[in-house]
């Protein structure tokens, strides 16, 4: 992104470097570092490995945020938001927020309408219904 352009998520123009960047929803991040904590307990023999306050509160920030709780459904969500060849960023905020109604999807992530790839009302409804269903039946 040139130097001149400013960077505004709603028309995805958020960096070519953020573009490029595998996000990650919360319920992704808490199964990283749920295997991280499980990994720093084993050694916890040790005194001088302990867990950082840090480490504690992000754990439960992105746990206490997660809305899918296991590994299927984790990886269906993922499935689901992908097919809409939607940008890593707007899947991941769907993906952390789960909007309810096709018009709270848009006032989160207005890129889904914007020029070249605008989604219909009726793709978004399908996918929102989608991600209820996965939510529903965890």
């Amino acid at each position: 992104m040139s130097g001149e352009e400013e960077e505004n998520a709603a028309e995805l123009k958020i960096g070519d470097e953020f573009l490029k960047a595998k996000c990650l929803m919360n319920c992704e991040v808490a199964r990283i570092l749920d295997h991280k904590y499980d990994q720093l307990q084993q050694m916890s023999a040790d005194p001088t490995n302990q867990i950082s306050q840090v480490f504690e509160k992000s754990m439960q920030y992105v746990k206490r945020f997660s809305n899918y709780k296991n590994t299927d459904a984790v990886r269906q969500a993922r499935e689901v938001l992908s097919r809409y060849k939607l940008a890593e960023f707007e899947l991941c905020v769907l993906g952390n927020l789960c909007p309810d109604t096709v018009e709270e999807a848009i006032a989160i992530v207005p890129s889904i309408k914007s020029k070249g790839r605008k989604l219909e009302d009726d793709a978004i409804e399908k996918m929102l219904h989608d991600l209820s269903l996965i939510k529903k039946f965890e």
